[in-house]
């Protein structure tokens, strides 16, 4: 695996799919001029519109989407690796997927992924959110095989569950991803400190780009998009809420070395768990 340059595109997608892509295509050449030759997109570039019905009108099945036809021909156009964080693709079921993709260089999809973990959430000050009331979730992880990498796919809420990160590592990905649209009050809480830590337990790369600011629908994000190092260092940041382009230098060597100094991948072992009540044990595997 070779070093390479990759950018974080942090966006304020709108209600409308076209406006959306015509502001990719701008930040996908931006990029390029910065020397990416992987780029990567936040969660729901094509479109953030809260009301389902409203979305449901303006979504296309992936043969026909606006944002997978942009990005197939930026990535042919400018000869990068391009991953779109995720767009909502209308399903043959009638269903809705937050679907990530990835282009190679010949603008041919090389993979996708659909988001597992729905952000169910009540939050302080009445904030709610039910993405499985629109969603359909996915059933599996993903790797892809770059040139340079071998990168495992996710989207937003996932980066909560430090088991889907830990099954990546341990299939060979030394750069990891989590493109989000995190809620302004969740990022102001969570997002540097879970972008971090899996880095640092899974001695992999982070690379997360995010939405950020006031959205037409209403929604506010957080930004701060970030790509961080396998030791956690935070290599670039966006670090304020506004439209932006980070970029950082991977030397995926550098994800092999922090894994030798501490190998908790494979110092991991099974274990179990027991819970004691009145004298009384009671033991549940669980996995290491």
């Amino acid at each position: 695996m070779t070093s390479f340059r990759a950018a974080a595109i942090q966006m304020r997608s709108g209600v409308d799919p076209e406006r959306n892509a015509a502001d990719l295509a701008e930040y996908v050449g931006d990029a390029v001029g910065k020397g990416a030759v992987y780029v990567q997109t936040p969660e729901m570039t094509g479109a953030l519109q809260r009301d389902r019905k409203t979305l449901a009108s303006v979504l296309k099945g992936e043969a026909d989407d606006v944002i997978v036809r942009t990005a197939s021909a930026l990535a042919a156009k400018h000869g990068i690796h391009l991953h779109i964080g995720s767009t909502a693709i209308a399903r043959d079921d009638g269903k809705i997927a937050n679907r990530a993709f990835v282009f190679g260089p010949d603008g041919k999809m090389l993979t996708r992924y659909d988001k597992i973990h729905m952000f169910d959430v009540d939050l302080d000050n009445g904030e709610s959110w039910r993405e499985s009331a629109v969603y359909a979730p996915g059933a599996d992880t993903v790797l892809i095989d770059l040139p340079f990498a071998r990168l495992g796919l996710a989207i937003c809420y996932d980066v909560r569950f430090p088991q889907l990160f830990r099954a990546q590592a341990l299939a060979g990905a030394s750069v990891i991803s989590a493109p989000a649209a995190f809620t302004r009050q969740t990022g102001e809480a969570h997002w540097h400190v879970l972008q971090r830590a899996r880095a640092i337990e899974n001695g992999a790369f982070m690379i997360s780009a995010a939405q950020g600011g006031v959205h037409e629908d209403g929604r506010e994000t957080f930004g701060h998009s970030l790509i961080v190092a396998p030791w956690g260092e935070v290599l670039a940041e966006a670090a304020h809420a506004d439209p932006a382009i980070i970029v950082a230098d991977i030397d995926p060597a550098l994800s092999a070395a922090a894994r030798a100094k501490v190998p908790n991948l494979k110092n991991a072992r099974p274990f179990g768990l027991i819970v004691e009540n009145d004298g009384e044990k009671t033991r549940l595997d669980v996995a290491s």
